[in-house]
């Protein structure tokens, strides 16, 4: 059993640190406080090859593997959280159900685009459909012309920025099995619209829109996979989601426990650093601990998706456990700044606003917890069943 990465992956890494450190950390707070990515940073991170990691030589991308994503979501979070769900839900949510359910013309039209820069976004959740996905009411009806869609969608990551975006809809409203179909719809279109951009409590520089569909009437050759089947591109996207955004949470932990123990080596209390107290030791040490099980969890549900073993079930713990410790961290940065902790002019408190996101988005921690316990239930059944 060999838990080092290979060379490939550690060349990788150290790549994408560095330019993290150089590119994306300075202007971190400032991004927080525009609520904006620049054009510029975008176009930097296309040009580091960032925005087709995982997509085929051929078309343009890296042609990496899950394990390389994980890499890049959690150095850029690192140096900014935002930026690093920017990439997170461009390649996993949108990139992602392409490469798996997309025909050969629309991966040859649509994977050149995303490895260029054009930014890609899944379109999912509505006002009435948090949680269960399923119970989507956007219409799409098939006409002559193609489909003519009508709804709204909300809480969509990378909304303002993308050119793509995944669609997920209702085409059968009668049947409970087969109600939803995935749509390919490109921006800007007419009768698409953006109603509103949430004004979040962290990840600020990361868009999150509203999207109101209007008679707005796509191509027909813009269904992506079998009709009737959009739950479970929904699903299986969703499944990679949760590691891209594990190792988001991952890298707000690592950034926490990183500038605390700068901190803590700094700061002088009663004559000597705060480092020193145990009462600081004790929650840097929590928070090494929980950053290298949320690591180990994290890599090897990337590494299974990369071997086409399941992974879903790994995935759920990995992003469960590192999205809490990730907010765990930073209330234990945030502790350790004192008050300068809860002021601006330190990163802590962006942390601990950044952190939280990561237990609600791409299934909330209660939702991880239904998946996880009924995969051990059912296994426990099945050994049960065996033994008798």
């Amino acid at each position: 059993m060999d838990f080092r990465l290979g060379e490939d992956h550690q060349l990788l890494q150290q790549q994408v640190r560095e330019f993290a450190l150089k590119e994306v950390a300075p202007g971190a707070a400032d991004r927080d406080y525009e609520c904006a990515i620049p054009q510029s940073l975008r176009e930097q991170l296309a040009g580091m090859g960032l925005m087709g990691v995982c997509i085929p030589e051929k078309y343009g991308g890296a042609g990496l593997d899950c394990v390389a994503s994980t890499i890049v979501v959690e150095e850029v979070s690192k140096a900014c959280a935002g930026t690093g769900v920017f990439l997170s839900a461009h390649n996993s949510l949108c990139v992602d159900p392409i490469l798996a359910f997309g025909n050969d013309s629309q991966e040859a039209k649509y994977l050149p685009m995303f490895a260029a820069g054009t930014a890609g976004c899944l379109s999912l959740t509505e006002p009435g459909s948090g949680s269960d996905a399923g119970a989507a009411r956007c219409m799409a009806v098939e006409e002559r012309g193609g489909w003519r869609i009508n709804g709204n969608k909300i809480f969509v990551t990378n909304g303002k920025e993308a050119g793509v975006m995944v669609l997920i809809a209702v085409t059968d409203a009668t049947d409970e099995r087969r109600r939803l179909s995935a749509f390919i719809v490109e921006q800007p279109w007419e009768g698409l619209r953006i109603a509103k951009l949430e004004k979040k409590l962290g990840i600020r520089c990361s868009s999150t829109a509203e999207f109101v569909f209007e008679n707005c009437l796509i191509p027909k050759e813009n269904l992506l996979g079998e009709r009737g089947r959009g739950l479970q591109v929904a699903l299986a996207t969703l499944d990679g989601g949760r590691i891209g955004i594990g190792a988001q949470a991952l890298g707000i932990a690592e950034a926490c426990l990183f500038e605390a123990v700068k901190y803590a080596n700094t700061r002088e209390q009663f004559g000597r650093s705060i480092g020193h107290f145990q009462a600081i030791q004790n929650k840097i040490a929590d928070m090494a601990v929980g950053i290298e099980a949320s690591r180990n969890l994290l890599y090897r549900a990337a590494w299974l998706k990369d071997q086409g073993k399941p992974y879903g079930y790994y995935s759920a713990m990995a992003k469960l456990f590192a999205s809490e410790n990730a907010s765990r961290c930073a209330n234990h940065a945030v502790q350790i700044f004192g008050g300068y902790g809860y002021c601006q002019d330190y990163p802590a408190e962006r942390f601990l606003r950044d952190a939280k996101i990561t237990e609600i988005y791409e299934g909330t921690s209660e939702i991880h917890r239904v998946v996880i316990s009924r995969q051990v239930i059912k296994e426990s059944e099945q050994v049960f069943s065996a033994s008798w």
